[in-house]
């Protein structure tokens, strides 16, 4: 399976303009499966809650899903993207497959971030994996990463390959998700936006270095901080369903989750 990321500064506010950028940035792109940033569309530091209201969209009356699934269409490929979810009253922080097809699969952001709880609404849909051409694929967003429980039930589900849109301004993340890895034996995408948001209320910038990290831990791919760049790599899902550490030790069987309880 070839997959990637596109490392990406959205202006904020600009849904159309962004959506211009990525699909001219994706127009060549020879991947199976490419991860864009948490929220590549409207920007990150948003105002206040009716400022997200007025930029959020419903997925199946989105032209920036439609357009997304025209360019899958025509490179016979598959999109994992970041994405202002309106649901009726309620707004997620969402990440979407879209393909060929369309839209495919819905992830809510479940673990919000610092202001994103006044913006947001906690998601409310499972954890789970989802086949793209074969490849058992789990999706998590941004800080999920400081919670091990999601790769972990991602992983005994049967997860090969993690994808992780992200807009990072803390400085762990990318050493985290090699540890990540290691202990679930997977692939993960981590795709992070560079640049800032700069807005009335104050800016906040983001740290960029997006990557791909093999389940040895191994980094196949890892973007400078402050550069728009498509990168893609050839990834082998088989090496994901090897969970021996040694011969006599398995990732996953070894578990002892009768003694992981608290008292």
């Amino acid at each position: 399976m070839r997959v990637g990321y596109l490392q990406f500064r959205p202006r904020f506010g600009e849904v159309e303009r962004n959506c211009d950028r990525i699909v001219e940035l994706l127009r060549g792109a020879d991947a199976d499966l490419i991860v864009l940033p948490e929220l590549p569309f409207t920007g990150y530091y948003f105002r206040n809650r009716s400022e997200l209201r007025r930029l959020a969209e419903v997925p199946s009356e989105s032209s920036t899903v439609e357009r997304l699934r025209d360019l899958c269409r025509s490179r016979g490929m598959y999109i994992v993207t970041g994405f202002a979810e309106k649901d009726g009253d309620r707004l997620f922080n969402s990440a979407l497959l879209i393909g060929p097809r369309g839209l495919t699969w819905t992830y809510r952001k479940i673990h919000l971030f610092h202001l994103e709880k006044r913006w947001f609404d906690p998601g409310d849909l499972p954890l789970e994996v989802r086949r793209v051409r074969g490849v058992r694929v789990g999706m998590m967003i941004c800080i999920d990463w400081v919670f091990p429980e999601v790769t972990r039930t991602l992983a005994l589900q049967g997860m090969d390959l993690l994808v992780h849109p992200s807009n990072l301004v803390l400085g762990h993340c990318q050493g985290v998700m090699v540890s990540r890895c290691i202990e679930n034996g997977v692939f993960a995408v981590t795709t992070n936006r560079y640049g800032e948001d700069k807005r009335p209320h104050g800016s906040i910038r983001f740290t960029g270095r997006s990557q791909i990290v093999a389940p040895d831990g191994g980094v196949l791919a890892r973007s400078p901080s402050q550069r728009e760049e498509l990168v893609v790599r050839e990834i082998d899902p088989a090496q994901a369903r090897h969970k021996r550490i040694t011969p006599r030790n398995h990732l996953l069987r070894d578990r002892r989750p009768e003694f992981y309880r608290l008292n």
